[in-house]
């Protein structure tokens, strides 16, 4: 059985998704610090698969919680 293929969606609809403004994204892809995106030629996509995990991996119970990369920033 094959695999479905990936949901790709561009920087506005990835921002709207995300409830954050494209720019922020954009800053975010130069930074580092954002989700995951692919280059297609001239084009930047997300997947939809991506962006659930990158906003699921900022979850913390409590603002003091250093979350699950503290021990890696060491």
């Amino acid at each position: 059985m094959m695999k479905p293929a990936p949901t790709f969606l561009t920087t506005r609809q990835a921002a709207q998704l995300l409830q954050l403004s494209p720019h922020t994204l954009e800053k975010m892809r130069v930074t580092g610090n954002g989700p995951t995106f692919t280059v297609m030629g001239r084009l930047v996509r997300y997947k939809l698969d991506d962006l659930l995990a990158w906003a699921d991996a900022g979850a913390r119970r409590s603002t003091s919680d250093p979350g699950p990369d503290h021990d890696k920033a060491a």
